[in-house]
């Protein structure tokens, strides 16, 4: 079964449960959370979920899910060989980057799929600042998701006539369309950082 039918399931399954629907929602965050707020979102425009029981399981799961890379690139600091990494010199752009830009990177980095992870967990891995971190994430998420999820809201009331297969179709193609931008501002993203770091480099020289 491929992600997203699992995560309808999951959380549709959970339907009537105040206490699975959460614990549903949260986890569904945990495998996809883009395509997860857009579930809800749509669930929410039915009358299946409740607005708050959906906005706050969505922020819980998700700053959860950051602060857990977070913790998880910390973790891999401590490991004697990993740790020798971060002063290689191949790190050292990301590390000045992260240094000089941190608020503005981890709070791009919400809206551009594919990044979160590599940086959320550079971020620990660099022991930056956890309470900048948790705040940045929280006002990202708050911007980021609270619009997935009322776009979904307001796509699922327009379409509340329309065939089941149609609704989702149209989603799944937003959610594509969404994935192809972030893609593309990832690789701009990328293309930026290493091109900091040659010139980095070459000052040093």
């Amino acid at each position: 079964m491929s992600p997203i039918p699992f995560l309808s399931h999951l959380i549709g399954g959970a339907v009537g449960s105040s206490i699975y629907l959460p614990l549903a929602i949260i986890l569904g965050t945990f495998i996809l959370e883009d395509p997860t707020a857009v579930i809800v979102g749509m669930l929410a425009a039915n009358g299946t979920i409740g607005i708050p029981i959906a906005l706050i399981s969505l922020y819980a799961g998700i700053i959860l899910g950051d602060v857990g890379l977070y913790f998880l690139g910390w973790f891999a600091s401590t490991h004697p060989r990993l740790k020798l990494y971060g002063n290689h010199e191949l790190a050292l752009p990301l590390r000045a980057w992260l240094e000089t830009r941190f608020v503005l990177t981890i709070f791009w980095a919400r809206f551009i799929p594919g990044s979160r992870l590599p940086t959320y967990a550079a971020s620990g891995f660099f022991r930056s600042p956890l309470s900048t971190f948790i705040l940045t994430a929280v006002v990202a998420t708050s911007v980021w998701t609270t619009f997935l999820f009322y776009t979904s809201y307001w796509f699922g009331n327009i379409t509340s006539g329309w065939l089941a297969y149609e609704r989702w179709s149209i989603a799944g193609a937003f959610l594509l369309a969404l994935f192809l931008i972030g893609r593309h501002n990832l690789l701009a993203y990328q293309t930026k950082k290493n091109d900091l770091g040659t010139e980095a480099g070459t000052r040093a020289q």
